[in-house]
């Protein structure tokens, strides 16, 4: 039965006219617990993650200066969120969330973070909405705790995850995956252990062959005994940032396949959100909702 991480940290004051959706937190353990999707005894508050975690993963330095709010401005302009205590605690929360999903999957094969997903954050700075990277924290967890051994990280966020793809470059325990749209966000692309550049306007069915004919294959290669899904659903053609052609229902099937795949295969699996920037915050509270609908329908 899927847990769900959830945290009143994970929604912070931004802006005005801020364009991350920040309230898309908050509603979503709303509409989940009002659809009947998920009852409530399922949520649970992940906690704060440790320093030790943080730092096997992001440098000292670049830790030190989050921490204590010493970004400089470029930094910050890099990052694209205003730098303060909140920020700092939600980043905590965030990480928490993918890391207890982590240890929750390994009891019963699944574990969920209504938050994460944070892979444009590399060892040593913040980028794109990223102060953390928590997907490499929680699967250095893992490894460090010799609770995993070989780690596959299943990356279907629009945009390449290229922070994880940098941290884990030389780390043969750790193989990353990432399908994104080519011509997009960032215009400087790491290298992962496999990539996948999709061309704009990518529809359903497009896109769901090519996930086909890469995950199978990918899961005899690999021989994974954990498996990260980061489900971003800025893959939608609604989304501002996202360019590609998905319907609703394609975003669907993709959570479908993968999550069915990892049942299948009897692979652990932690989930975390990813992107989302539709024009209409209903779009993206639906197509995340839809994620963990699935969910419960795989593994419930």
């Amino acid at each position: 039965m899927p847990r769900l991480a959830t945290s009143e940290r994970y929604s912070i004051s931004l802006p005005n006219g801020h364009r991350f959706p920040i309230a898309k937190y908050e509603l979503i353990r709303e509409q989940l617990l009002w659809q009947g999707i998920a009852p409530a005894e399922d949520f649970y508050d992940p906690g704060l993650a440790s320093e030790d975690d943080i730092l096997r993963v992001h440098s000292v330095e670049y830790w030190h200066k989050v921490r204590d709010l010493r970004l400089s401005a470029g930094e910050v302009r890099r990052l694209g969120l205003p730098q303060s205590p909140e920020l700092v605690r939600r980043s905590l929360s965030s990480v928490a969330g993918t890391v207890q999903s982590a240890r929750q999957a390994l009891l019963s094969g699944i574990g969920m973070s209504l938050a994460g997903g944070t892979h444009h954050a590399f060892r040593d700075r913040g980028e794109g909405f990223c102060v953390l990277n928590d997907i490499a924290v929680a699967a250095m967890h893992l490894l460090h705790h010799g609770l995993a051994r070989q780690i596959l990280v299943v990356d279907l966020d629009v945009h390449q995850g290229d922070g994880t793809a940098s941290i884990f470059r030389d780390e043969p325990r750790v193989f990353t995956f990432s399908m994104h749209a080519g011509a997009n966000y960032p215009l400087r692309k790491e290298q992962s252990d496999r990539d996948v550049a999709l061309e704009l306007g990518t529809d359903d069915a497009t896109y769901l062959g090519i996930l086909h004919a890469n995950l199978p294959e990918l899961l005899a290669r690999v021989q994974p005994d954990f498996i990260f899904f980061q489900a971003g659903v800025d893959v939608l053609a609604t989304d501002k940032l996202g360019k590609l052609a998905l319907t609703p229902e394609g975003c669907r099937q993709r959570d479908a396949y993968v999550l069915g795949m990892c049942h299948e295969h009897q692979l652990p699996v932690a989930v975390s959100m990813g992107g989302g920037y539709s024009e209409r915050l209903s779009d993206i509270v639906d197509a995340h909702c839809n994620t963990f609908r699935v969910a419960y329908e795989v593994f419930g």
